[in-house]
């Protein structure tokens, strides 16, 4: 009875191994081509696709600049100049002792209106009591006050966008990333602060900007 019962275990056995190997040897079963079960579209061969040319000529999308830049110049740039502030350009004035408006008209020789947009503002008035002084000097009259239809008041987005749309527009500011942002769109000058002075930066020579 022993043996009998040790055969019946080596069988049992035997039989689980062999469930377990099919389990792994199964193989997924494709459908051929010509099965009936299939409809009439996806029997057909999946196309191979075109290998492209590389002697034939790339197509690229080039942005579209305004006709305002057509010429050897920003043609919609002049006086009175509208000078685009941001927040660290009023900072580093104070800090120079230099008069915004003043100091803009004896860098271009001509007049100029400070515009600062709702953005810059809300940034200021974030700013706390710190930055009272550069709050005050932004509400004066003499600035002109853009509003602002975006969503966000991240500054320097706004002023990107503007002076992209319109480029009517000279940037101050002292900001280095922001400059790098201003520098890649074409017919926008920069202004900034150097040896406590404002200096302009890519400002055409037909209008007798100052070169220092």
């Amino acid at each position: 009875m022993g043996f009998r019962v040790h055969e019946s275990r080596n069988c049992m056995t035997n039989v689980g191994k062999q469930k377990k190997a099919r389990k792994y040897a199964t193989m997924k079963r494709m459908l051929s081509l010509r099965d009936q079960r299939l409809k009439e579209k996806d029997r057909l061969k999946p196309k191979k696709k075109e290998k492209k040319d590389p002697s034939a000529l790339k197509e690229r999308e080039v942005p579209q600049h305004p006709s305002c830049l057509f010429f050897q110049y920003n043609t919609q740039l002049g006086p009175p100049y509208h000078i685009l502030v941001d927040t660290n350009f009023i900072n580093f004035s104070i800090k120079a002792k230099l008069d915004l408006v003043q100091s803009m008209m004896d860098c271009l020789y001509a007049k100029c209106i400070p515009c600062i947009t709702d953005c810059v503002m809300a940034e200021i008035e974030k700013l706390g009591q710190k930055y009272r002084v550069a709050l005050r000097i932004a509400k004066d009259p003499r600035f002109e006050r853009l509003p602002c239809t975006h969503k966000g008041t991240y500054a320097d987005d706004c002023l990107v966008q503007r002076v992209t749309q319109h480029k009517c527009y000279i940037v101050a500011t002292v900001d280095r990333d922001l400059k790098r942002r201003i520098r890649k769109i074409p017919g926008v000058p920069i202004m900034y602060i150097s040896n406590h002075r404002y200096n302009i930066e890519r400002m055409p020579d037909d209008y007798g900007a100052p070169r220092f």
